[in-house]
């Protein structure tokens, strides 16, 4: 009278069909992965090598623009650090890396 009547529950689905479930449900994040490769890390990594070829076909004489935005030409090169002359007898020295674009000869008066 007070006791409700107990029913048997269904068996679990097969392990085949799980395994299906399981990688379509990883599916939007490999997705995911893909076009971040794409849209960000790909770019980043062209652009990385073209500031390193760039760097390194540097020579004495060339006129650059260093990262903190001071124009120059280059009058010595090292290996880490150029040399750098911003005015007639004012030489300094920057990283190699720091050197962001390099510039038209003549744009320097």
């Amino acid at each position: 009278m007070f006791i409700s009547s107990a029913f048997a529950q269904t068996a679990p689905a097969a392990a085949g069909g799980d395994m299906q479930s399981s990688l379509m449900g990883m599916l939007p994040l490999v997705l995911m992965f893909v076009v971040l490769y794409f849209v960000m890390i790909r770019p980043q990594m062209k652009k990385a090598k073209e500031h390193k070829a760039m760097v390194d076909s540097l020579a004495k004489g060339d006129e650059i623009v260093s990262a903190g935005g001071m124009l120059g030409k280059v009058s010595k090169l090292g290996e880490v650090f150029i040399g750098l002359e911003i005015a007639d007898g004012v030489e300094v020295q920057i990283q190699r890396a720091a050197v962001t674009q390099v510039l038209p000869k003549g744009s320097i008066k």
